[in-house]
């Protein structure tokens, strides 16, 4: 697995990485958000990020059809980390209310509650689920 680095408009870099579409790049995906934010001084945003970068994996895990997908880590502004995750699915994903018995399904709801914002941005090649979350050091 390789990092990328590159150059943003905000000045700082953003990572990304290709992993494979499996349950433990989920632990990856985290080791990336926690490094990124802390190259970036924003230690205060790392938990919430990494909680919502593992619920994003999991929805690709789940829904995507490629072996692989790729974990982006962006500062989208001074005090705002993007954490993202890009598939070959162009199929969006459903923000739904589980049932009290399930053990699944609240993974967006989730990363709704934690995020400033979110969404979805559909390419010809599938789509970005993307998060922002703000916050300070």
């Amino acid at each position: 697995m390789t990092v990328t680095t590159t150059s943003r408009p905000t000045g700082h870099p953003g990572y990304s990485e290709t992993v494979p579409r499996e349950p433990e790049s989920a632990a990856v995906a985290r080791r990336l958000v926690r490094a990124a934010c802390s190259a970036w001084e924003l230690e205060g945003l790392a938990e919430d990020s990494a909680l919502v970068v593992t619920e994003l994996v999991a929805n690709a895990v789940r829904h995507a059809r490629h072996e692989s997908i790729r974990v982006v880590v962006e500062r989208a502004a001074q005090d705002v980390v993007r954490v993202a995750v890009a598939d070959l699915s162009r199929e969006r994903p459903v923000e739904r209310e589980a049932d009290e018995g399930d053990e699944d399904g609240r993974g967006l709801f989730l990363v709704a509650a934690l995020a400033a914002d979110w969404g979805t941005d559909v390419r010809r090649w599938g789509k970005v689920v993307w998060a922002d979350l703000e916050g300070g050091k």
